[in-house]
């Protein structure tokens, strides 16, 4: 199958030629379909001077929307995509789609230990992976990372969901676990990036926070909303015993943290009919 290399890329002249280059050096490689997300350097001239076909974005218009452009366009069976900052090795690509051909649907690149941009980084991708792995029943080794491989088909399903921000690998991982396809982890070794990063910590870290609650959106909001509603349930009821017992009346307190607990019961519940609408439209 024609296989397709895609690099969503942004201020990345200093790099990007070379990693082209590394890629087209693979002889399983059809196409490199470098996306420059509205670069103010020579991105675009630099890739494509090293062979790549380029989609240039008038502006910056995210990470996601770069994925996005690049998923439409590649022609390949199969696209593997990769950061165009020099933190992934393309020799890894062939270890990727081995995996593949195993019968997954998707191979995520799984960053082991050091490989991590901060400890902070690194501290917040393993509570999302446990997160993760609550909530999808499986064993999830990396849930953020930006190197995989999937099959074009069932990739392009869900590109009404991504986001256009950061945050892209984290519903790709997700949708495909809630549709039932298969996912594998190839462990790899990330290097630290080459320039600058375009994360920046207080607007991204916030924005990464809300991945917490995307986790369960995306998948099973009520294996999400029912711990929370069962823990106001139980307060309140254990409340209501101790003011009971100690002053013979029902409060105000244990009222509210009752009808909280309802409230997000069925707000999960509700949450959980809005899932299933969104992936029976996604596969339409």
């Amino acid at each position: 199958m024609r296989l397709s290399v895609v690099i969503p890329a942004k201020n990345e002249a200093t790099v990007i030629g070379n990693l082209v280059c590394r890629i087209a050096a693979l002889s399983s490689v059809d196409e490199i379909v470098v996306v420059d997300d509205g670069s103010a350097d020579g991105t675009a001239q630099q890739a494509a001077a090293a062979g790549a076909r380029v989609i240039s974005h008038p502006y910056s218009q995210g990470n996601g929307a770069a994925i996005k452009s690049g998923a439409r366009t590649a022609k390949g069976e199969i696209i593997v995509f990769m950061d165009g900052d020099g933190q992934h090795n393309p020799d890894d690509i062939p270890r990727l789609l081995a995996r593949l051909d195993e019968g997954y649907d998707m191979v995520v690149g799984a960053r082991q230990k050091g490989s991590q941009a901060s400890v902070w980084r690194g501290l917040a991708n393993r509570f999302y992976n446990r997160l993760a792995s609550y909530m999808t029943g499986h064993k999830v080794e990396d849930l953020t990372s930006g190197f995989r491989a999937a099959r074009a088909d069932k990739f392009r399903e869900f590109l009404s969901l991504l986001p256009n921000g950061f945050s892209y690998p984290t519903t790709c991982t997700m949708a495909f676990f809630r549709s039932g396809y298969a996912v594998a982890y190839e462990p790899i070794d990330a290097a630290r990036r080459i320039g600058k990063s375009h994360i920046q910590l207080v607007r991204d870290g916030l924005r990464f926070l809300l991945i917490i609650f995307k986790i369960g959106t995306l998948y099973s909001p009520l294996k999400l909303f029912t711990p929370i509603a069962g823990s106001f349930l139980g307060v309140g009821l254990l409340y209501y015993a101790y003011t009971y017992l100690e002053y013979g009346r029902f409060t105000n307190m244990s009222a509210l943290l009752l009808t909280t607990a309802v409230i997000v019961f069925l707000i999960g519940l509700v949450s959980e009919q809005i899932a299933q609408l969104m992936y029976a439209k996604a596969d339409k």
